[in-house]
């Protein structure tokens, strides 16, 4: 099948490398040095699994160039950038097409679903570590490489869906098409979202958050109002939601962060409401009381972030 990657941050590039390492047809949207570095010297990937190398050619190009039709395409913009993704979808889109967003924030793909009437908009989420070190180079932290997919409404599914996950794990990545997507969202939601909302607070990355005291007793308490929330909106976790994330933390390298605090610390636009604000609101939605939520919203919004 045909992908296309909008986005070739830490996630979109990681994704790109590694389908087009085998030999899988992907083309990634970029923009600004890192395409043109991607254009001349293929991509550079430094990795704690793989070590250093670099994917060349890689098919590389911005939106206004791309004029193929794709079978697939993974969505991995930040959530602010999302809406300007949706034109350039729509003029590219088959009604075949198959659209996987790919973003930190939770019920992404039901709102592209609303402006892409027609096309079929699944969920999905990722576990990775990486991020953009320098234009045209990759930094991926950690083992975990793994994307979960999946239609909210069963009479959906198609068997494109089964060729993605074949395509994903041939490619080195775990491909795992979701029977319960919005959990399973909603669980990843549950791991980024206090690790977004923890690392801001006390200015930390992951090594802090390994160590036993404050900030991993916090973490905790972010994961475990995110957990009450799920059981408040009818899907609650099959999984204990604290063993679990924090295993994928401890499995990461001490100097990992999140991309939201990469930003607001860079002075750039950043997933703070999706990532922070909107746990506070769910959590009066649903009457779910939410103080380390709040703790930490509170301090942002005295802090001026928006």
């Amino acid at each position: 099948m045909k992908y296309l990657v909008i986005g070739a941050g830490g996630t979109g590039g990681s994704i790109g490398a590694y389908m087009t390492e085998a030999g899988k047809d992907v083309t990634l949207i970029a923009r600004g040095e890192h395409l043109e570095k991607m254009q001349q010297q293929g991509l550079h990937m430094e990795t704690t699994k793989k070590g250093s190398y670099t994917v060349y050619p890689v098919k590389a190009t911005d939106m206004e160039h791309y004029g193929e039709q794709p079978d697939v395409i993974f969505v991995c913009v930040k959530g602010y950038s999302l809406d300007e993704t949706i034109p350039f979808i729509r003029r590219i889109a088959r009604k075949s097409t198959i659209v996987i967003p790919i973003l930190n924030l939770y019920g992404t793909g039901s709102r592209m679903q609303e402006k892409l009437p027609g096309i079929l908009v699944t969920d999905g989420c990722i576990y990775i570590a990486g991020e953009i070190r320098e234009p045209g180079t990759i930094l991926l932290r950690g083992d975990i490489f793994r994307i979960v997919y999946g239609v909210r409404d069963p009479q959906d599914i198609r068997p494109e869906l089964f060729e993605v996950a074949g395509d994903l794990r041939d490619s080195g990545i775990e491909g795992v098409l979701s029977d319960n997507i919005r959990r399973d969202a909603l669980q990843k939601f549950a791991y980024v979202s206090p690790m977004a909302a923890c690392g801001l607070y006390y200015h930390v990355s992951a090594g802090e958050m390994q160590k036993t005291g404050e900030p991993r007793d916090t973490f905790v308490k972010l994961m475990k109002e995110i957990d009450a929330l799920a059981a408040a909106m009818g899907v609650p976790f099959l999984a204990d939601i604290v063993t679990t994330n924090l295993q994928i933390l401890d499995a990461l390298e001490p100097e990992a962060g999140t991309s939201m605090q990469r930003d607001i610390y860079a002075g750039k636009a950043s997933e703070i409401d999706g990532l922070i604000y909107e746990v506070v609101r769910l959590g009066e939605r649903y009457g779910v009381p939410t103080p380390a939520y709040r703790m930490v919203a509170d301090q942002a919004r005295a802090d001026g972030l928006r």
